[in-house]
């Protein structure tokens, strides 16, 4: 019964949309644990010391920390394979380019896969920038957060990476989010303008959010 419904376009659709929302869960969760940068470097490091104890004593620690990483991957992964599978699928159904050029999509929605793309190469650097400190600018020191948040965006290209990266975001979110909606039977005649509405709303409260951070250290308001 799985199979046959990951097999079929809409499971896979339904796939991308449930993967989806966890996702977009996470990032709200992400950007209100970011912002805590700009209440000093204490409340922004005992934030991240948090993370790595929620559920004490009933959890050991980490735990928690470890499943939300896991719930995460799992749905990162089923959202890429979803979308490869069903980009392949279209390209199949219609091998050749349309005859028209005009273009039959909005801007975010033609770039959804190019963002997707760009996610993935973002999420890795992120990674190895501020979790293990492989890639990060000058001297990663673990257990203080905040001085490594600064670091990274101290340099010109830790900002050029994080800002492409959050606008791919935004636009993902604008588009991603209705076509979940739609997906999930959520969109009607009396709501679609609703659903886009809030696309939009949370799209550019997530790219306002998340670029707070480096604009922060770049004006000096976080140093």
């Amino acid at each position: 019964m799985a199979r046959t419904v990951w097999n079929s376009t809409v499971g896979k659709k339904t796939v991308m949309a449930v993967s989806g929302l966890i996702m977009l869960l996470y990032l709200v969760a992400h950007m209100l644990g970011n912002l805590k940068i700009y209440f000093g470097a204490p409340e922004f490091n005992e934030y991240a010391h948090w993370l790595r104890t929620m559920g004490e004593p009933l959890l050991h620690h980490e735990w928690a920390l470890w499943v939300v990483r896991v719930v995460l991957v799992v749905a990162v992964v089923a959202h890429a394979v979803s979308a490869y599978q069903l980009s392949r699928r279209d390209i199949k159904a219609r091998p050749s380019k349309y005859v028209h050029k005009k273009a039959r999509a909005s801007y975010a929605t033609r770039t959804m896969r190019w963002g997707g793309i760009i996610l993935a190469l973002f999420i890795v650097w992120h990674i190895l920038d501020l979790t293990t400190g492989h890639v990060h600018s000058g001297g990663f020191e673990e257990g203080k957060p905040y001085q490594n948040v600064v670091d990274t965006f101290s340099t010109w290209y830790g900002n050029v990476i994080y800002i492409v990266a959050v606008l791919a975001v935004g636009l993902h979110i604008r588009h991603g989010f209705w076509s979940a909606a739609q997906t999930l039977g959520v969109g009607s005649r009396t709501r679609d303008r609703a659903l886009k509405a809030l696309a939009n709303v949370l799209a550019l409260l997530l790219t306002i959010g998340f670029l707070a951070v480096p604009v922060g250290v770049m004006t000096g308001v976080v140093s």
